[in-house]
């Protein structure tokens, strides 16, 4: 399955990358939106690609193998300060993050994110974090419930943990993690319209993975990462995510730090969506430092 960069075109508009500037793609994933942003800033640029998922790196290695002008780093998009000041890199005019989950992430990772597949209860992007399988042998019922329920917003979240801690030692498999989720919510659990264990592996994996924490940190450290005029150009795909970018672009704004270029998010075309359905959720928030 071949991943499509969720809304390309409104991207690179809003990014506006030029020659001679400096861009930090912090989830470079697969490198589609990269690749638009190196033809804008051609050879006199420099673009870094950051990306905490190994194996990802190691293809984005390959694919800009020969872009002397490309720095590739493996890491989590909350420690860029750090990053940039270990490589000598200076401060950026543009800065994208990509919050998404990529279907390549999810088809050939073999990390358990998909409920599909027979894969191991890993769950995480990074083999320092915590696996799902450790998770399980020590967490209580209420905590299990407070992950699902606040970061997959399920209705159910009391049900589907108390299914999970039942047979918590016996789970050895993520599709077998999809079943017992499956089994424990009402036949026509959302009428059919999405898989039952959706919203649990998603809340499981914000939690495991510290997404929600990670994006706070980088929101808090935007003046750090970008040059005054530099531009911050940020892609959820969930009401999570996007009420954290709202309302720190919010707050930022209130106290002079930054100037807002999308009042409302940028949501994908009919047209996108119909050929990428994934790009359905996306919202796009953007803001330029000041």
């Amino acid at each position: 399955m071949t991943h499509i960069p969720v809304l390309l075109k409104e991207v690179i508009e809003l990014l506006d990358p030029k020659e001679r500037e400096i861009i930090i793609d912090g989830t470079a994933g697969s490198g589609g939106h990269a690749k638009a942003v190196l033809q804008k800033i051609g050879e006199t640029g420099q673009l870094l690609l950051v990306d905490w998922d190994k194996e990802s790196i190691a293809n984005l290695k390959k694919a800009f193998a020969s872009y002397p002008n490309v720095f590739i780093i493996h890491g989590n998009y909350a420690e860029l300060p750090g990053i940039m000041a270990e490589n000598n890199f200076p401060k950026a005019d543009g800065l994208l993050l990509d919050l998404g989950f990529s279907s390549e992430q999810l088809e050939k990772s073999g990390r358990g994110f998909s409920f599909q597949k027979e894969e191991p209860l890993l769950m995480t992007y990074s083999d320092a974090s915590e696996s799902l399988q450790e998770f399980l042998k020590y967490v209580s019922i209420s905590e299990l419930t407070d992950i699902i329920r606040k970061f997959g917003e399920e209705r159910y979240a009391e049900r589907i943990a108390e299914a999970i801690y039942a047979k918590r030692r016996q789970i050895s498999s993520s599709q077998q993690l999809g079943e017992i989720i499956k089994e424990a919510v009402p036949k026509n659990y959302e009428r059919g319209r999405i898989h039952p264990a959706t919203r649990t592996f998603q809340a499981l994996r914000i939690y495991l993975n510290k997404e929600l924490e990670n994006l706070e940190k980088v929101l808090s450290a935007l003046d750090q990462i970008l040059t005054p005029g530099g531009r911050a150009v940020i892609i959820s795909f969930h009401s999570l995510e996007d009420r954290i970018v709202k309302n720190y672009f919010r707050e930022l704004a209130k106290k002079g730090r930054i100037k807002i270029i999308t009042k409302k998010p940028t949501m994908a075309s009919q047209e996108e969506i119909s050929q990428n359905p994934r790009s359905r959720s996306a919202k796009l928030r953007a803001a330029i430092i000041i």
